[in-house]
């Protein structure tokens, strides 16, 4: 597997400890978390139209600019990349990771 989220993190966080003008993550990072929660929130809504839309170009290049904001997020939060993808290996290695459902009577 190739490096490119650890390159991205390092990147931002690059950018989060030693700000450069006219860096578009350092005018996130100025702005705050809730500007940066903004962002996502957009990203989000823009992944799932471009993914309703049915057009791949578009909805890799949203998925590109979530995972972009997301990483700035997680950098504001003290999150760390490899946190994430630790939490992600142990929930690759469940078997059966499907939520058993619940049933319900209605009828008492």
């Amino acid at each position: 597997m190739n490096n490119t989220l650890q390159d991205l993190y390092a990147v931002v966080m690059d950018r989060k400890q030693h700000p450069q003008e006219g860096s578009y993550t350092c005018y996130l990072f100025d702005k705050g978390l809730d500007k940066i929660l903004k962002k996502v929130g957009e990203e989000s809504a823009e992944t799932i139209i471009a993914a309703k839309n049915a057009v791949k170009a578009d909805t890799v290049g949203e998925i590109s600019d979530l995972v972009y904001h997301l990483t700035v997020m997680m950098a504001a939060c003290g999150i760390t990349m490899d946190e994430v993808l630790a939490e992600l290996d142990v929930r690759a290695q469940k078997i059966g990771n499907l939520k058993q459902l619940k049933t319900v009577d209605h009828n008492t």
